[in-house]
């Protein structure tokens, strides 16, 4: 009796998978051929705007629906969103302007003297003003002071020469033979160099002979072979088989001999 591969009112798509089957079945005796009530409950499987997954069983909704109780649901898109390709999250996104608010999208309100940002999900405050308690506040920069974007602090700083006295800028009293300092501790000032601060005004530093300022500049070394007495550089007195030490400050005997007291003498 000759193979009945379909019945006439079976969908196309049912009786294509039987005779691909038969066909399987006639080029490989020995395998079994799957009844044809197998395959349509394979093919029944898959819901209505769905697609089988490519790998492994199971499926997937297609792009603009959602699993639901095993069906595929179309996508709601609100009012004020778009559809997107993803098969994951809702399914939407909102435009511009307007951000996800209990499942829809509501528009973002900008408050006097903002902008909407660059996401199109927020807002920031003009230049001039910080954001606070939902609104922008305009911030009072006092005299002889400029603003500064800053999220954090006054929101300004002082001109230089002036140090922040609460509200205000103070202007910082600085003394002959000094400069201005714009760190916040201190008094604002500093000597130039070859000057030392006695209280509120800058000495010029008094350098012995045969001594040189140093390199902070506030104070003097004495030159080699000298070493500091008091005001003055005196010369160091070296021993007989004695040398000037890595500083020049001072002497240290030469090999072999030691140190004795103020001689060097052979051990």
């Amino acid at each position: 009796m000759p193979l009945r591969t379909s019945a006439p009112n079976q969908p196309l798509t049912s009786r294509l998978c039987a005779l691909g089957l038969a066909a399987l079945f006639l080029a490989a005796p020995g395998l079994a051929l799957p009844s044809l009530a197998d395959t349509q409950s394979t093919v029944a499987a898959v819901p209505e705007n769905a697609r089988a997954n490519s790998y492994g069983s199971g499926w997937q909704c297609n792009p603009g629906f959602r699993e639901a109780d095993g069906a595929c649901l179309a996508v709601v898109v609100p009012e004020n969103a778009y559809a997107t390709d993803s098969i994951f999250g809702r399914g939407w996104n909102c435009v511009r302007g307007y951000r996800v608010a209990e499942g829809a999208c509501a528009a973002i309100e900008i408050p006097p003297n903002a902008y909407l940002d660059s996401s199109g999900e927020s807002w920031r405050c003009d230049r001039g003003f910080r954001k606070g308690s939902g609104a922008c506040r305009k911030v009072d920069v006092p005299e002889n002071a400029y603003y500064v974007e800053a999220t954090y602090g006054t929101g300004w700083q002082c001109n230089r020469g002036y140090r922040p006295d609460g509200d205000t800028c103070t202007k910082v009293k600085i003394p002959e033979n000094a400069y201005f300092d714009d760190k916040s501790f201190g008094p604002g000032w500093k000597c130039e160099r070859g000057f030392r601060p006695v209280g509120q005004s800058c000495e010029a530093v008094a350098i012995p002979a045969n001594g040189f300022l140093d390199e902070r500049g506030d104070d003097w070394n004495c030159e080699r072979g000298f070493r500091a007495q008091g005001n003055a550089c005196v010369a160091i007195a070296l021993p007989e088989n004695a040398h000037l030490n890595f500083s020049g400050d001072a002497w240290e005997c030469s090999r072999p001999y030691r140190r004795q007291q103020n001689r060097c003498v052979l051990p």
